[in-house]
Formats: structure tokens, sequence, C-alpha cells
């Protein structure tokens, strides 16, 4: 049995499909529901499904950066979009990014089985292994940039590769594997470079002091910034300043 999960804030959606499907035709099993992104990607992670039917444009969640996330962590998986967002870019970037089926709602019960016939027979030839890697090549740089923007939004704060990858929609050990295949480094090579870029941005103004400016991107240690500055600059924060006045 071909083990299926559905994503959807609408239970009337969730409930409809559940239901009305006949889901044993198609040898498969509803083994778990989730009605948001963030709980949709721990039950993916739970129960390990074949086939995912979920909505990408759900209140508070970045649907596409969902799908680059189960894509790039499951490239087996077969997901079917069912949504209510009529846009011709964003369903690319869906299909770009592996989904089967991009179906708008409401959808046709004629439609919703020709999409579980077709990736049941997907799975039961098993796709080439070439266009398995190519999803994943494409869903791991997306996903990468979206830890990146993540990052350059939020790189003041105490921030934890935990924190990016649950705002990615990935597990930590996933999310580091990306970072070091598309960055040649971890997280806190990524995150530092962010952190000394702005630093060097803010050096610029005489007015701040050297320490206050490490506190603003987000080093609570002054020589721990210090230290990292020199690193990645190649000279202090000071002869930087004096070099750029």
């Amino acid at each position: 049995m071909y083990r299926v999960v559905l994503i959807d804030d609408e239970k009337l959606i969730v409930e409809g499909l559940r239901k009305v499907v006949k889901w044993e035709d198609y040898r498969c099993e509803v083994v778990a529901t989730a009605s948001d992104a963030v709980n949709g990607a721990k039950i993916i992670r739970q129960f390990q499904p074949h086939i995912l039917f979920t909505d990408i444009r759900m209140p508070g969640d970045d649907g596409l950066t969902m799908l680059a996330g189960l894509r790039s962590e499951y490239p087996n998986l077969q997901v079917i979009v069912l949504t209510g967002y009529r846009d011709f870019q964003y369903a690319q970037e869906a299909i770009r990014l592996g989904v089967a089926r991009f179906l708008l709602k409401p959808s046709k019960m004629s439609e919703i089985n020709e999409a579980l016939a077709a990736v049941t027979e997907r799975l039961d030839k098993a796709a080439p292994e070439e266009e398995t890697d190519e999803l994943r090549e494409h869903s791991g740089s997306f996903l990468v940039r979206q830890a990146t923007a993540y990052i350059e939004s939020h790189y003041a704060e105490k921030l934890t590769l935990q924190d990016v990858a649950d705002a990615c929609y990935v597990s930590q050990w996933h999310l580091s594997k990306l970072l070091n295949k598309h960055t040649n480094g971890n997280f806190y090579d990524v995150l530092n470079a962010v952190r000394i870029n702005a630093a060097k941005r803010l050096l610029r103004d005489p007015s701040l002091k050297i320490g206050e400016i490490g506190e603003m991107v987000g080093y609570a240690d002054t020589a721990h910034f210090a230290r990292v500055f020199k690193k990645i600059v190649g000279m202090s924060a000071n002869e930087y300043r004096n070099s750029h006045s």
C-alpha cells in the first residue's frame, strides 16, 4: 500500500479527500493529515509517505519553500498540488520543483483520480534516476537561496541552524548537507559572511563604535567579532574603517 499525506488549511478539503476518494482502488491509504506546512513537514518525516496532496498557499506558510524542502529531502515523494492560487509563474516554479500535478480548486473528481493514477503508476515503474537527480539539484539550489535569504533577514538575532531549517521545512542534517554542497561551507560560514558584510556597511558610519557594530550584527562578544572579522576580511575592523573613511 502507498502511504498518503494530506495537507490543507481547509478542513473540508482534507475530510472530503479522505472520505470521497477511493484510495483502496489505487492501493493507497491516508496515514496522516495536517493543516499547515510546519506540521505537514513533521508528519512527512514521521510517516515517510509515497504521495502528498497539498495546498501551497496556506496562511503564514511559504509554499514553494515547503515544496523545495520536501522534494530535496524526499526526491521520490510524489506531490499533487491542490490550490486556489491562479498564478502562472508560481505554478511553473512548482512544476520545476518536481510537482507531479498542479490542480486548481475546485478540482473535478476525474482530475483527482487521473492524478492519483498517474503518480501510482510512476511509483510502480520508479522514475528514472537522471530525472530525480535533476529535480534534486534544482530543489536544493532553490532551498539554499531561501535559507540564505532567511539568514540575511535574521542575522542580528541569536540564529541557529535549527531556526533556518524550520523556516525551510527541512531537517538540520539535510540543510547542512545542502549548504556544504552549494556554498562549500557550513551554516556558520554563511552566517558569519552575512554578518561581516553587514558590519562592513556599518563601519562607514563613524558615530558607531566597533563594539556596538558587533552587537548590532549578532555578536555578543566583541573579541569574537574581532576575530571573525579579521579572519574573513584580512584586516581588523578598525583598519577596515580607516581604509574606507
